[in-house]
C-alpha cells in the first residue's frame, strides 16, 4: 500500500530571549498504517514523552517506508526531542531525514528552532531561510521562527514584520498576536 506524507507543525515549547516567546517547529505528518502513522500523531498532538519518542525509534527500525515516510518520521521523532530540549539529539534526527530527503524543508525549519532555543539566533535564522526556500506547508511557523530570531539579534523592526507576516498567514493562530500586542509602533 502506497504512503504519502503530508507536512503539518507542532509548537515547542522553548523560552526566547525577549519574554516566553515560543518557537514553532514542522513535524511530518505520514499517513497509512503502522507505528510511523502513530509516531506523526504524536508529533501533531504536542507529545514529548518517552513513549512517543520510543514509538517512532521502533517504527524507524522496524517498519519498511520509503525515504519520505522514512524522512518524516525522523522529523517527528526529532520534534518529540526538541520538546525535551534534547538539542543535539534533535538534530541528529533532522540530519538523518535531511540525508533522505535534503529538500524537505521542515528539517531546515526544525533544525532552525534547535539552534534558536540555544540562542544561536543567526545560525538559526539561516536554517529557517533554507527551509522556507525548499517550501514547508505552514510557513507561518517558519515566520514566528524568524520573529524570534530576529528579537535574540536586536532586530525589533524585522522581528515585528515577521510577526506580522505570521499573523497574516495563520489568523486563527493566536501567538503571533499575542507577541504583536508586546510591540509599540511609532512613525519617525
Amino acid at each position: 500500500m502506497p504512503r504519502s506524507v503530508v507536512l503539518a507543525s507542532a509548537t515547542v515549547a522553548v523560552v526566547a530571549l525577549l519574554g516566553a516567546t515560543q518557537p514553532a517547529s514542522a513535524a511530518s505528518v505520514v499517513l497509512g498504517a503502522g507505528l510511523a502513522t502513530v509516531c506523526s500523531k504524536a508529533a501533531i498532538a504536542g507529545r514529548s514523552d518517552p513513549k512517543a519518542i520510543e514509538t517512532c525509534t521502533i517504527a524507524l527500525e522496524t517498519q519498511a517506508m520509503g525515504p519520505r515516510d522514512r524522512a518524516g518520521t525522523f522529523v517527528n521523532r526529532g520534534v518529540l526531542k526538541l520538546r525535551r530540549k534534547s538539542y543535539d539529539d534533535s538534530r541528529a534526527d533532522f540530519a538523518s531525514a535531511l540525508r533522505l530527503k535534503p529538500d524537505l524543508g521542515e528539517a531546515h525549519v526544525n533544525w532552525g528552532a534547535s539552534l534558536i532555543a540555544q540562542a544561536k539566533y543567526a545560525e538559526g535564522l539561516s536554517e529557517i531561510d533554507r527551509g522556507m526556500a525548499l517550501g514547508v506547508d505552514e510557513p507561518a511557523k517558519a515566520w514566528f521562527n524568524r520573529a524570534i530570531a530576529h528579537e535574540g539579534l536586536d532586530d525589533p523592526t524585522a522581528a515585528y514584520l515577521a510577526y506580522q507576516k505570521a499573523a497574516e498567514l495563520a489568523p486563527e493562530w493566536s501567538e503571533p498576536q499575542k507577541q504583536l500586542a508586546r510591540f509599540t509602533v511609532s512613525r519617525r
